[in-house]
């Protein structure tokens, strides 16, 4: 129960890290004249999937990939099935920047890589693992999603304006005479300590509880760990979607979820390679499947999430998370 207990205490501080970091730099960021939907699609996004990289990075070094195996993919699931699915039934998600329309087949096109890379150690026959080699062409791949990035804001800067075909979010005239401030620096590098802190905590307390449940640490980390480091994207989204800011709360969830398999995952196997868990393939195919279902919501039809599909994502999260709880015996 101790063990619990630093748990949520450790995501908690993981949560005030993460909040401190993104207002800082999506602050800085707005101030410098950056499209609130880049802002969301990269800023938000990565700074959201602070907590997963350090959670990760702790990891690994103390050579729990399991734990940050189960971190990433659990997160996943949750920000499409918990999060996007809240934050719908809160207000609907509408699909309309063209940003965004070519982030979310992006997120199934990286998945489906994840998922095989996973999957093909067993079709070996050999044990399942992300090696460093499989982690290098993920990390290749992220140089794809930065080039449609900094071209947006370079074809935007060059007409002047934020073309309304790319971005759909009001234009943003930064203040000359307040691009930054000391308050904003001290956010930045506040957030940073506290997500260095909630790390050490939640991974030597989420060892500690894993050994006291008899379960790998991979399933401490898609149910318990993973939601925890969610919980900015929920946030965001969720504020998000009350202002009626569709793409700025979906592209924070799909570029958080982006980032979260080229980046962070990938990081985290160069240090140590990934052995992936007892049903892990499973739940990639779940995480699979939770993205796959984006596309005929906003490819066809209205383009459009709303509560009652919202409603569905939640309950069909929450089936999976009993149903895993079931089979890993906790």
């Amino acid at each position: 129960m101790i063990s619990l207990l630093g748990i949520i205490f450790g995501l908690a501080i993981l949560v005030a890290g993460g909040a401190a970091l993104v207002y800082g730099a999506s602050q800085a960021a707005t101030r410098l004249g950056i499209s609130p939907m880049i802002v969301g699609l990269t800023v938000v996004s990565i700074g959201t999937s602070m907590p997963e990289l350090i959670v990760n990075l702790t990891g690994a070094l103390r050579g729990e990939t399991g734990l940050a195996f189960g971190n990433v993919v659990g997160s996943n699931i949750a920000n499409i099935g918990l999060v996007l699915g809240i934050a719908a039934i809160v207000r609907p998600i509408a699909l309309q920047g063209q940003a965004v329309l070519r982030e979310v087949p992006l997120l199934l096109l990286v998945t489906t890589i994840l998922t095989f890379i996973a999957m093909d150690s067993p079709i070996d026959h050999l044990p399942a693992m992300i090696s460093r080699s499989d982690s290098l062409v993920m990390l290749s791949l992220t140089s794809i999603f930065i080039y449609f990035i900094v071209a947006d804001i370079v074809r935007s800067r060059q007409k002047g304006v934020f073309a309304t075909q790319i971005l759909e979010s009001p234009i943003v005239v930064p203040d000359m005479h307040e691009r930054m401030s000391w308050k904003l620096v001290f956010l930045i590098l506040l957030g940073s300590g506290l997500l260095y802190a909630g790390a050490e905590i939640t991974v030597e307390n989420s060892v500690s509880f894993a050994s006291q449940l008899g379960v790998s640490t991979a399933i401490i980390g898609l149910l318990i760990v993973g939601v925890g480091t969610s919980a900015p994207e929920l946030v965001a989204s969720v504020v998000a979607a009350m202002r009626g800011q569709s793409d700025l709360a979906l592209g924070n969830i799909v570029g958080s979820n982006i980032f979260n398999i080229l980046f962070i995952l990938p990081t985290t196997g160069l240090i140590q390679a990934i052995e992936v868990p007892d049903g892990g393939v499973i739940d990639l195919i779940v995480s699979w499947l939770f993205a796959a279902a984006l596309i005929p919501i906003f490819f066809h039809g209205q383009a459009r999430l709303g509560r009652a599909w919202g409603g569905v994502f939640v309950l069909a999260y929450f089936v999976y998370a009993a149903t895993r709880s079931l089979t890993a015996g906790v």
